[in-house]
């Protein structure tokens, strides 16, 4: 007796399969959405984002017994540090007027850039349990990061405020350029955040990294110095003074300087500075939410 297999299933092509899940509403899991969509849905989000940063920033200091005082006392205490290092021991104060609220103020605004850049790399690889078991754009979390170092930012400058008032330094209506320098910064600094996020996300090993390149840069960008007496000791090339007058950090620098201080003038900021300032935020900004966007498929996987 012989037996007769029945031959195997027909694999349906490729195609074919493709069409039928068309043709049913299906869609790729996990696909990444286009850049519009995907705008879209992070702004469907904003209340998420919002509540995220001011939870984490209320939990920040948690622990601590004196709790949020800690926000104002950190950049305090490295200006305190900064002064006897710099002002008293190098002298870095010599030529510079109003020397405290003009190192005060680099420390705030640095502090700012810093901690932002920070709080990136840690967005995905920090809150991978949310990232495995939610779906929600990903740039949610890098975006509130950036927003929660924001709201810290403005909670201490009530005591930026109190020291300016110390030395002598009261509200004028240059005051007012602090809200779009502050809003450029912003921007340039969620930009970078999503830039390292990807990064990190990628190679953990660059937050273990970041804080040697953010010692850098804050040496470069003269929180504690100033660049405009640099440039004009002539111990540096014309192109090295250039570069340091336009980087970011510096420029947000300077912009504050310029609105806060009475002393510190229009003759210390670079040449275009404002152009700069938007330039730097819509660059940094603009590229760092594609280049974060191209591999939101990718983020929480392996």
């Amino acid at each position: 007796m012989t037996t007769t297999l029945a031959p195997p299933p027909q694999q349906a092509p490729e195609e074919d399969l493709r069409a039928l899940a068309l043709r049913h509403g299906l869609t790729v899991s996990g696909a990444r959405p286009s850049l519009p969509a995907y705008v879209r849905q992070l702004w469907s989000r904003r209340d998420f984002i919002a509540a995220f940063a001011t939870a984490r920033l209320t939990a920040q200091y948690s622990q601590a017994r004196l709790g949020q005082v800690w926000q104002v006392m950190t950049p305090l205490l490295n200006a305190a540090v900064y002064y006897a290092i710099f002002g008293v021991l190098m002298n870095a104060k010599h030529g510079v007027p109003d020397y405290v609220p003009f190192l005060i103020t680099g420390i705030f605004v640095w502090t700012f850039t810093s901690d932002t850049v920070m709080a990136g790399t840690r967005a995905i690889s920090g809150n991978l349990g949310l990232v495995r078991a939610l779906h929600f754009p990903r740039a949610s979390l890098p975006v509130s990061l950036a927003l929660q170092q924001l709201q810290q930012l403005l909670l201490s400058l009530a005591a930026l405020v109190a020291i300016l008032f110390s030395f002598g330094e009261f509200p004028t209506w240059s005051w007012l350029l602090a809200v779009p320098a502050l809003a450029c910064q912003a921007l340039f600094n969620t930009g970078v955040a999503l830039v390292l996020a990807r990064m990190a996300a990628r190679t953990p090993d660059i937050s273990q990294l970041m804080p040697f390149v953010l010692r850098t840069w804050m040496y470069a960008s003269g929180v504690m110095w100033s660049i405009q007496s640099l440039a004009g000791s002539g111990r540096f090339p014309a192109a090295v003074t250039l570069a340091l007058q336009c980087n970011p950090a510096a420029v947000y620098i300077d912009l504050m300087r310029f609105a806060l201080i009475e002393s510190y003038t229009s003759a210390q900021l670079p040449p275009h500075v404002w152009a700069l300032a938007a330039g730097w935020a819509l660059l940094a900004f603009g590229g760092g939410f594609i280049w974060f966007w191209k591999a939101e498929e990718t983020y929480g996987r392996g």
